[in-house]
């Protein structure tokens, strides 16, 4: 009984440093706004930047955007502690006037759980 009281005891304790010393990441931002544009642009994209924060390789596991008109690109190689990559979203206006709102879920290997970006605008229709 007493080993096993013990071995659980140094097993939380070994749980919770390990924690301590995973990756981190923190965005510069988590939104961005394109304001308004011309369906003729077709795409715009922007770069959410961001930092690992922890003592671990931060790696990105997958990023996946709530629309196929959203696709998302991502830095594919694990990022150091200390280091900075990044993930790219590019929305296509084509065929797509108005006003649009999409998000892009990264999932990491952190402890903070999935990170959600976003993405806005207002799409003006190509004038005949």
């Amino acid at each position: 009984m007493k080993k096993t009281v013990l071995f659980t005891f140094f097993m939380l304790v070994f749980s919770v440093a390990f924690a301590q010393k995973g990756a981190g990441i923190v965005f510069n931002t988590t939104s961005h706004d394109f304001g308004t544009f011309s369906e003729s642009k077709k795409t715009v994209s922007t770069t959410f930047t961001f930092k690992n924060t922890g003592k671990a390789p931060l790696v990105i596991n997958r990023v996946v955007a709530s629309c196929g008109c959203t696709t998302p690109e991502w830095s594919k190689e694990p990022i150091a502690p200390g280091k900075s990559g990044f993930v790219k979203a590019t929305y296509s206006a084509i065929n797509r006037p108005g006003a649009f709102n999409k998000t892009i879920t990264v999932f990491t290997n952190t402890s903070e759980g999935n990170i959600s970006l976003n993405i806005k605008g207002i799409v003006q229709p190509i004038k005949n």
